[in-house]
């Protein structure tokens, strides 16, 4: 979970994205297979959350869509998953799911977070995926709140008049 707090404020002091971190670990070995930060802005890409792309890169390197196909992994993201990240995590073999920001900490910062059930950690869990919430909590919304003030850009759909959809 540090690391992934890291790579969040490491994310914004460079100017290289948005203020989240994940990571990909195997829990067997320790081995980190994924690393991503938030590129949505720098990309131009809608799917280049954090999350996404540690995923991303832990399929790449173990060769496989399936991670669970390789083992026990951990995702550790700087904040509670989105709804686009929450419904990657089964789909790609997630064993685990921490994280340290809440929804809320993310959403007072003006991120539209989307829509989750209310029962998603339990919806994982009867699915044989693990959640542990709020490691690091503190530190990783502080890094939420810095963004905010510093200016940074606060990415968010946007209906076809130009209004906002939040």
């Amino acid at each position: 979970m540090s690391l992934a707090v890291a790579l969040s404020a490491e994310n914004i002091k460079r100017g290289t994205g948005g203020p989240f971190g994940a990571v990909v670990i195997d829990e067997r070995s320790g081995r980190l297979l994924g690393v991503g930060v938030n590129s949505v802005t720098a990309s131009g890409l809608s799917l280049a959350h954090a999350e996404m792309v540690a995923i991303s890169q832990a399929q790449a390197a173990i060769g496989h869509w399936n991670l669970a196909s390789a083992g026990s992994m951990l995702l550790a993201t700087s904040c509670e998953p989105c709804a686009m990240c929450y419904g990657a995590v089964p789909w790609s073999g997630i064993k685990t799911l921490v994280w340290g920001a809440r929804r809320e900490d993310a959403e007072a910062c003006g991120f539209d977070e989307g829509e989750k059930p209310d029962d998603w950690q339990a919806a994982l869990n009867r699915r044989g995926i693990r959640t542990m919430g709020e490691l690091l909590r503190d530190e990783a919304a502080e890094i939420l709140r810095r963004y905010a003030r510093s200016d940074g850009e606060i990415y968010h759909p946007v209906n076809s008049d130009g209004s906002e959809s939040c």
